[in-house]
């Protein structure tokens, strides 16, 4: 069983809206809808749960009822951080989950993930244990300690942007965090993160410039303007 998991959870302060970003509308829909739809129509997910930013819950229901999005069994409160609406989302799976099915950690606002993306996270995570979304750096790279100034440089063959979605075998995931949890590690962002700090090695899969993660207004244009060649493509 492969299970995703939406982090949506964040209030999204930097895109100075009056909605958290997820729920910006984008051409009459909210942009956690179009992400709800990749992974509803994606034939290799059996379910999706939505960690919501609490007190959206409803709002959530509704439009995914609209949406036609069948697959969304859950949606359990966001937590302070990625890694709190990660573990409420993992719990909530405890009892209907084996150990060996994989889940798929996504932000609910990278709208443009395709289902190349998915199927391989999936399938690198079946072969290796683990598949991030990642890509390499294209640009140059300059360690700053201050903001301003920088005084090296990063080699760029030895990093990876790594994105979302991110697969895991529910066990080994569940039993990171947990770990972490108990041991008081509770602010990372990501996963993946929290893995690393683990001491797990993690393995990347397929990922993509357009997979866009939505964080100011300037990228709500850019997936706009993604969104637009994507459905002209449609047409062709």
């Amino acid at each position: 069983m492969n299970i995703a998991i939406l982090l949506a959870g964040g209030s999204g302060t930097r895109t100075e809206q009056d909605v958290p970003k997820q729920f910006i509308n984008v051409y009459d829909k909210p942009i956690i809808i179009y992400t709800l739809e990749a992974f509803q129509n994606h034939p290799d997910i059996d379910g999706i749960v939505v960690a919501c930013l609490d007190g959206w819950q409803t709002i959530l229901q509704a439009y995914a009822r609209e949406a036609g999005i069948t697959k969304l069994h859950h949606i359990v409160k966001g937590g302070e951080c990625g890694q709190e609406s990660a573990r409420n989302a993992l719990r909530k799976l405890q009892g209907s989950c084996q150990e060996d099915d994989i889940v798929i950690i996504h932000d609910a606002v990278r709208p443009m993930v395709s289902a190349e993306i998915i199927s391989d996270c999936i399938v690198t995570c079946r072969r290796r244990g683990s598949g991030l979304a990642a890509i390499r750096c294209q640009e140059t790279i300059i360690r700053t300690l201050d903001g301003i100034g920088g005084d090296a440089y990063v080699k760029r063959d030895g990093i990876m942007r790594v994105q979302t979605p991110q697969a895991y075998l529910f066990g080994n995931v569940l039993e990171a965090h947990e770990s972490a949890f108990k041991q008081g590690i509770t602010n990372t962002v990501y996963t993946n993160i929290l893995m690393l700090e683990m001491g797990k090695t993690l393995y990347f899969s397929k990922g993509s410039e357009k997979n866009l993660k939505i964080t100011t207004m300037e990228d709500v244009e850019i997936f706009k303007a993604l969104y637009r060649m994507k459905k002209e493509d449609w047409v062709k």
